[in-house]
């Protein structure tokens, strides 16, 4: 069966440049999802995906014009359902006769589950060309497009204007129609440096010939590469790096279609603005990539990708740096007057900015941060004046000209204006840090005096928002509080401090009547469920289940519990204790009476004798380990424990007639149970 390559490429208007990498994937796996499904890929797909400002493409090799004859089976009526008294039923006639068949040409297979009747027949294989416009509806419907357009007198929507349409297989066009335009083999290239239509022959010279007489580079990955190629040429140049994450390299990858870098520069005097606002105004109003040079400063030089080649770019540079200089400028006013003011000076104004409609203005949510983070210092010892003096500045810097035009430096000012105003360092580098972490594998604020305001920060968050009804629900969390939770267990995991504590203190803060009455509860366990999430990215799930069963309100030593516990799985004698420990979590909810002491007057097998003997000499041991936090001394003590308690379960009648002899057993078992969940519920364990 021969095969060739299909071509297909939507010519549109600038689609959207943080949209486009993804509409591009998505359409291509939609073809080609549809091609397998419909047999016309010869073996496994092969393809490449066309994406750039003006188009959504593939290249699909291995490819069909006519499918294969399929042979085809048509399930109908059980066997049950299809005769009666010999003669077939209504349902066997009519689906006979949907089929297009005599009952006498239906056969009797098995499906599974019973004997139905089916009609088998061989389908001619249909031709690309009769199925390729639903294939392409298909693909574009499935974009995944969150708003639509139309244009001219047309009905059909997508996301930008569509204009060109080709469909190619092997050197021929596949007579096919979408969102209202015919196939053809050819296309436009690049709006300014190609002037005419760029003529295909074949599918396969697509990719080149755009490149060639297009000037196009069709592919995203292609261009992404050769844009990185030449940052990182033209920075070396410099002796610099480039400052810019995978984000603005997508993007601009998406905004050109044959890029260009070129370098340019700014006046000297605008690097007294922080960097971080300057970086931020090159970054996303002008998508330029800042230089740092070798010990992270920001360089006034930098690199911009043109959508132009010009054999002189010297007047595209300079339009970019007069407009990145009325950018700066505005940059450079703010802050000039921001410094004109203290931090402090501007507490007044945040009587006037509302939090939250049911909890009040940013000013009284200062006064309850201030509240928690003076209980969070006490509790890590952190000191205590340097975090409130932190916690009452930390969100000055939200009604200053800076974080008003660039609300993504609040923090990132308000350590600025504090280190201009003379604070204490340790106090200006809380007023940064207490929005860390952020995100997912973002740092921690590296001071006990940073760490209290970012606690108290985020626990009145969650602890408020959760307390008047906005709790999160499927992926629906407009207040983030599934990461502030992240953030404040990753904290936690550092410092010897009680999780639920915290969550009454910051409870504690609202007035009375505020917050719904079981909000601490509720808090502490979504709490506990987002630190499951965080470790069972390290850790087999049993684990942490065993490890968090009893709610250890200080996690600072989660992670050794977790390595123990793991270590301790691995034992030989671990599964059998892990199925003991399940037994007897059973037997003690039988218990009528509160368990106490064991009594070893009322002793009488021999097994109970020994595991009695056995557990009271593991005692002083586990303790001691426990205290000491070397869980895996601990957990190794129990494997000794495996014996004794085989011999018990085999020989001992837990539940005998005697009460006072079934009392004394179930508080030998109770014993047990607090040594075995000394550290973890081992019950927990999978085998």
């Amino acid at each position: 069966m021969s095969t060739e390559s299909l071509l297909i490429e939507l010519r549109t208007e600038e689609l959207p440049p943080k949209a486009l990498n993804n509409l591009g994937e998505s359409f291509a796996a939609s073809i080609i999802e549809q091609l397998q499904k419909d047999h016309f890929i010869a073996d496994k797909a092969e393809y490449k995906v066309f994406a750039s400002p003006r188009r959504l493409g593939v290249l699909v090799k291995n490819v069909v014009g006519i499918q294969a004859d399929q042979q085809v089976v048509k399930k109908g009526p059980s066997v049950a359902n299809g005769m009666k008294d010999g003669e077939p039923t209504k349902a066997l006639l009519g689906f006979a006769r949907g089929a297009g068949a005599d009952v006498a040409d239906l056969k009797i297979i098995n499906d599974g589950k019973q004997d139905v009747y089916a009609y088998e027949y061989t389908q001619s294989g249909q031709s690309l060309e009769s199925v390729i416009a639903d294939v392409l509806a298909q693909a574009v419907k499935k974009l995944p497009i969150p708003k639509v357009m139309r244009w001219g007198s047309s009905t059909h929507t997508f996301v930008r204007p569509v204009h060109g349409l080709v469909v190619m297989l092997g050197n021929t066009v596949l007579n096919t129609e979408v969102l209202g335009l015919s196939s053809q083999n050819w296309t436009l290239g690049h709006r300014f440096l190609a002037t005419e239509p760029v003529v295909f022959a074949v599918a396969d010279e697509y990719e080149s010939k755009m490149a060639a007489e297009g000037k196009v580079i069709a592919n995203f990955a292609a261009r992404r590469a050769l844009i990185d190629e030449h940052l990182a040429q033209a920075a070396g140049k410099l002796n610099a790096t480039v400052a810019a994450d995978e984000a603005l390299r997508d993007e601009v990858t998406a905004l050109v279609e044959l890029p260009v870098v070129l370098e340019a520069g700014f006046e000297e005097h605008f690097l007294n603005v922080p960097q971080e606002c300057l970086i931020l105004t090159m970054q996303q109003n002008q998508k330029y990539f800042p230089l740092l040079d070798g010990n992270g400063k920001l360089m006034n030089r930098f690199l911009l990708v043109s959508n132009l080649k010009a054999k002189d770019p010297i007047h595209i540079i300079q339009g970019n740096e007069r407009v990145l200089r009325a950018r700066l400028s505005d940059a450079e006013f703010f802050y000039q007057t921001d410094l004109k003011k203290p931090l402090e000076s501007r507490l007044p104004r945040l009587e006037h900015v509302v939090y939250h409609n049911k909890l009040g203005s940013q000013s009284e949510r200062i006064a309850r941060l201030i509240a928690i983070a003076r209980s969070v210092a006490g509790k890590i010892g952190a000191d205590i004046a340097q975090a409130e003096r932190a916690t009452l500045l930390a969100k000055a810097d939200l009604v200053t000209e800076m974080v008003g035009e660039f609300p993504e430096l609040q923090g990132t000012m308000g350590k600025y204006y504090a280190v201009h105003d003379g604070e204490d360092a340790v106090v200006a580098q809380a007023l940064e840090q207490h929005y860390q972490p952020r995100f997912a594998g973002d740092a921690l604020p590296e001071t006990a005096v940073a760490t209290s305001v970012a606690l108290a920060d985020k626990l009145e968050a969650i602890v408020g928002i959760w307390g008047i009804g906005l709790i999160p629900t499927g992926d629906k969390d407009p207040y983030a509080l599934r990461r502030a939770a992240l953030g404040v267990v990753r904290m936690l995991m550092q410092y010897p401090v009680s999780l639920p504590a915290l969550v009454q203190d910051a409870f504690d803060s609202f007035p009375a009547g505020t917050l719904a009455a079981n909000t601490v509860a509720e808090v502490t366990d979504f709490m506990y469920a987002r630190l499951a999430v965080l470790l069972q990215a390290d850790y087999a799930q049993d684990v942490v289940a065993a490890v968090l069963a009893h709610r250890p309100a200080d996690l600072h030593d989660i992670t050794a519990r977790l390595e123990a516990v793991s270590e301790f799985k691995a034992l030989p004698e671990a599964a059998a204790l892990a199925a003991a420990n399940k037994r007897v979590h059973n037997l003690l909810k039988k218990a009528d009476a509160e368990l106490g002491a064991v009594n070893p007057v009322l002793l009488q097998e021999e097994a109970e004798k020994a595991l009695f003997a056995a557990t009271e000499g593991l005692q002083a041991a586990i303790h001691t380990a426990t205290d000491a936090q070397n869980f895996q001394a601990a957990l190794s003590q129990l494997a000794t424990l495996r014996a004794p308690v085989d011999a018990f379960f085999d020989g001992v009648m837990v539940m005998a007639d005697d009460a006072a002899l079934k009392q004394n057993r179930l508080n030998l078992l109770n014993q047990l149970n607090q040594q075995l969940n000394a550290v973890a519920d081992i019950a927990l364990l999978n085998d």
